[in-house]
């Protein structure tokens, strides 16, 4: 049966230039390198200069997506973006971004759903697609986490960077097979009695203010494994396979453990895992673009591979996606 799949065309990221080893938060807290590393796997993150703002960092890496596809902004359709630290409370950050890549016409939106925004995104951006709404779509991941960061909270202030991944995808007619490259399928999932594990203590309507990121991490680990394994699991059932056809799980890259203890869970090696979490630590909806791409320029992830993308985040709110790159 002929359908219509969202392709991917072409990848990019970026990284602010500003380099954060731990070291520099051992000056400051009751921490240290080795504290960090056995508890996160986070060696460093990248931070984004104070003129800097999340749609700076999203066109940095729409542009290389772009390049990477051989397009133009004039030939995008759409711009999904997931974030979590807009540049401004309207409009859109998307539509910044649309204006600054050169896109005319079309439409462009932005997507919260924190960590798990690039799913949430890139489900969106394949839904537009499968519809015929639009034939190539953009969808990015981009934040600046920094500037929600508490810098006395040692339990979260080493967690997070900044930076931004994007991807296209464009139209293309298969066979409906688990064969056929592209998004094959998603899983979305959100539970909101959770909201007190992740959050930021503040809004425009509750506080009139920018608040910062609050957590209670043991709970959010314990959370993390079962409900990443059980949406990885669907996806791959939704697309008719199983975690043995997996070439790589490109997981949301917040903390090694949580990917080591799921990829166990669903009985895969790590040697078909894509981690880069040491190098940027947790930018949110940025990390699954920013780790693909990064896979992409290694030459670990080629052509015809079988990708399971998975995050879960703030909501709390969480996904999968099936992936034929």
């Amino acid at each position: 049966m002929s359908v219509i799949r969202a392709v991917v065309k072409g990848c990019g990221h970026y990284l602010p230039e500003r380099v954060v080893e731990n070291e520099e938060f051992a000056k400051t807290l009751d921490t240290s390198d080795e504290w960090i590393r056995a508890r996160t796997g986070i060696e460093r993150r990248h931070f984004a200069a104070d003129d800097q703002k999340t749609s700076d960092l999203a066109f940095e890496a729409a542009t290389m997506a772009l390049k990477n596809a051989g397009m133009t902004g004039a030939d995008l359709d759409a711009i999904v973006l997931a974030t979590a630290t807009p540049d401004q409370t309207f409009p859109s950050t998307a539509t910044r971004l649309q204006h600054a890549v050169g896109m005319i016409g079309g439409f462009a939106f932005d997507l919260q759903a924190v960590c798990a925004g690039f799913i949430y995104a890139l489900a969106n951006a394949t839904a537009l697609i499968e519809s015929g709404h639009a034939k190539t779509v953009m969808v990015v991941g981009a934040e600046t986490f920094s500037r929600i960061i508490d810098f006395t909270d040692r339990g979260t202030c080493v967690l997070f960077g900044d930076g931004a991944g994007a991807l296209i995808l464009q139209a293309k007619e298969s066979e409906g097979t688990g064969e056929d490259r592209g998004v094959l399928s998603t899983d979305l999932n959100s539970d909101g009695k959770y909201n007190d594990l992740l959050y930021v203590d503040g809004g425009v309507s509750s506080t009139q203010s920018t608040g910062l990121v609050r957590m209670q991490g043991q709970e959010v680990f314990k959370h993390a494994v079962s409900k990443l394994a059980s949406s990885g699991e669907k996806a791959l059932e939704l697309a008719g396979l199983t975690a043995d056809d997996i070439d790589w799980i490109v997981p949301h890259q917040a903390n090694l453990r949580i990917i080591k203890r799921t990829a166990k869970k669903m009985g895969v090696s790590m040697d078909n895992v894509v981690v880069t979490v040491q190098d940027h630590g947790n930018t949110s909806a940025a990390s699954i673009p920013l780790a693909l791409s990064i896979a992409v320029e290694r030459g670990q992830i080629k052509k015809g591979d079988l990708l399971l993308l998975e995050a879960i985040g703030g909501g709390l709110a969480w996904g999968a996606a099936a992936v034929r790159w």
